[in-house]
């Protein structure tokens, strides 16, 4: 009793103290009191809800009897759309809070909304080794399920809320890209409602099989990257393979530019390693970490590590007790805690939110509840926050061939000086589409991301993210879109391979349905 009322005071005093300061007080500078006391509980509840409807849906494999209906109504609202004269764009009707980017679209409010219910796992086809989803359907539900009847995604992206939809409209890498290149070339076929309101099924051309396999394979290279500007897409066929118990995962501290980059490279190209990251947290210190999947354990039971139990240190406060302590090690992590290893905070993200998020009172009391939705963070942010972000918050990720690692470093250090910075590795085929290396052959790409406050004196959101643009653009690399791009219309077609985009919005009449891709993402073009 005494306890209950101790709490039912201290709540009484905090309500009177933000009403003193006032909510947008509080907001800006205490973030982490309206985090913990509101956001945090209304996650779990948000994701009790969403994970208890996934597995009752795929259990009563009652997604499949469902999605035909479904799709059926978005070709009618598409219909309906065209016959009212088709005034608008559309777009889809999800709202922009609930997206993982941070960037806040605007258009929604002027834009059709098509309304696209689709959130559910349809099919796991272990004979064709395929798993058919839907567009909303997200990395924790994917793993979730295939990892419990011994199935995974060759490349799973990281965050638990990232959806098959924006992995694909957008994109996605994942440490073990380096095998499998880019979420988009796991994928084996997308079915899309275009602006007509036809339903399409395309794949991408197979040699040596009958063109009846060869359905619309423009299409299928020019979706991706095209942020829907294409068609509205409505399920997904993913490559699956078998999986195993834990990864082998090996760190191993390394010092000095030239070495870091050297040795990221050399273990990005051995096809023996599974998995491979680095986490550079200086401009010359970084651990690089290569991992292998496996079975069998060491009988060593301390060599087990299971990072996503709530009680665990943050991933990558972790890896650098390693770096800090000037050692390698060798631990033996459980697939699904290894694939989500920085859910929890965010990769590094929730520390600037929850500054004793880590603390070990915390992560026993609270951990549990950890990390907040990214989508409620975005709803409840405000303008003032929103403000802030852009002008003193970089969340970017850039794509640089592995030749330029050394040299990016360089320029993200300059330009923005934030650490740590993400390097993950992929293979770039040589593809048709918006991406793909500038000879023809497949390259190897590094990922690096940049989460975080930068600490250049002279950083300006506008001129420092233009001149780290312009970089990328110099070494034939890609900026990521679904963040902030300050990019004019020609430098951003200079980025990208608009041919077979364009032609296909030609072609399928997109003109007048969607805006071009550089009008929905770019700054320039929303101001």
């Amino acid at each position: 009793m005494d306890l209950i009322l101790y709490l039912a005071g201290s709540l009484v005093l905090l309500l009177l103290w933000i009403r003193a300061k006032g909510f947008e007080y509080v907001i800006v500078h205490h973030r982490w009191v309206f985090v913990c006391l509101f956001l945090l509980p209304l996650s779990v509840v948000f994701d009790v809800y969403y994970y208890a409807r996934a597995w009752l849906v795929f259990k009563m494999c009652s997604a499949p009897k469902q999605h035909d209906r479904r799709v059926k109504d978005i070709q009618e609202q598409v219909r309906r759309w065209k016959a009212e004269g088709g005034k608008n764009f559309m777009c889809t009707g999800r709202p922009g809070w609930l997206t993982v980017s941070l960037r806040v679209g605007k258009y929604k409010n002027t834009h059709k909304n098509i309304m696209i219910n689709l959130m559910d796992i349809l099919e796991v086809d272990t004979k064709r080794q395929v798993v058919r989803v839907e567009p909303l359907v997200n990395m924790g539900q994917v793993t979730a399920l295939l990892n419990s009847i011994g199935w995974t995604l060759p490349v799973v992206p990281e965050l638990d809320d990232l959806t098959v939809g924006g992995l694909i409209m957008g994109t996605g890498v994942e440490s073990s890209s380096h095998n499998f290149g880019l979420f988009q070339h796991i994928c084996l076929a997308y079915e899309l409602v275009l602006a007509d309101g036809s339903l399409v099924r395309c794949t991408p051309v197979r040699l040596n099989l009958p063109s009846v396999f060869k359905e619309n394979s423009d299409l299928f290279y020019a979706v991706p990257w095209s942020c829907g500007t294409l068609g509205f897409l409505v399920a997904a066929e993913i490559k699956i393979i078998p999986v195993k118990k834990y990864v082998k995962l090996q760190y191993t501290p390394v010092r000095g530019l030239e070495k870091i980059s050297e040795k990221f490279s050399r273990e990005s190209k051995k096809k023996d390693n599974y998995f491979v990251e680095g986490l550079v947290f200086s401009a010359d210190e970084a651990v690089i970490m290569t991992g292998v999947l496996t079975d069998e354990a060491q009988p060593d039971q301390s060599k087990i590590n299971k990072i996503g139990n709530f009680w665990k240190p943050w991933f990558f406060r972790h890896v650098e007790s390693y770096l800090k302590n000037n050692q390698s090690g060798t631990e033996y992590i459980p697939l699904r805690h290894y694939y989500h290893r920085h859910t929890k905070s965010i990769f590094w993200e929730l520390q600037d939110i929850i500054p004793f998020g880590n603390h070990p009172v915390f992560r026993y009391l609270f951990g549990w509840m950890v990390p907040p939705k990214i989508s409620l963070l975005k709803l409840t942010q405000g303008e003032t926050i929103r403000r802030l972000y852009e002008q003193h918050h970089v969340v970017q990720d850039m794509l640089v061939p592995m030749k330029c690692l050394q040299q990016a470093i360089n320029a993200f250090h300059k330009e923005i000086n934030v650490y740590p910075l993400w390097l993950c590795p992929f293979i770039l085929p040589s593809h048709p589409g918006m991406i793909h290396p500038k000879g023809n052959e497949a390259e190897l790409y590094v990922d690096i991301g940049a989460y975080g406050e930068p600490k250049t004196k002279h950083f300006n959101a506008k001129s420092s993210m233009r001149q780290l643009e312009k970089f990328v653009r110099e070494v034939n690399g890609f900026q990521m879109l679904y963040a902030d791009c300050y990019m004019s219309r020609e430098e951003f077609w200079e980025m990208f391979d608009g041919s077979l985009y364009q032609k296909l919005r030609q072609k399928l009449n997109c003109k007048n349905a969607f805006p071009e891709v550089y009008d929905k993402i770019c700054k320039a073009a929303r101001h």
